[in-house]
């Protein structure tokens, strides 16, 4: 039996997250889903995640404050990074995205087939 890959969502708006693990379950992925960056690290050390799905404004830490956090603890190489974020979307955003650590920057609203491709 092979193991699912599993993705982590974390958007403090539940109908993003409801709507995004629906698609990723559906797409053959184990989901978990947040609404707090709070809750990332904690989760990240538990579910180990193939990628993080990390909206970027919430209201209790910012996407890009979690990212940082997640690349100084995990490094580089894992988890895969892709922000996503109806706010932030210009390309100073997307620059300080990669900065922050992200490897990819999604705006909303997204096409969920390009979403889907960053994460074969």
């Amino acid at each position: 039996m092979t193991r699912k890959v599993r993705i982590l969502v974390v958007d403090d708006e539940p109908d993003v997250v409801s709507t995004l693990t629906v698609l990723l379950e559906d797409e053959g992925y184990e989901v978990r889903g947040l609404q707090r960056g709070t809750e990332v690290m904690p989760e990240i050390a538990k579910f180990d995640p193939y990628a993080v799905l990390l909206d970027i404004a919430m209201p209790d830490m910012s996407g890009f404050e979690v990212a940082q956090q997640i690349r100084r603890r995990y490094g580089q190489m894992k988890p895969l990074l892709i922000a996503i974020s109806g706010r932030y979307k210009k390309e100073p955003d997307r620059m300080l995205a990669e900065l922050a650590g992200f490897d990819h920057h999604v705006a909303k609203p997204y096409d969920p087939n390009a979403l889907l491709a960053l994460l074969h």
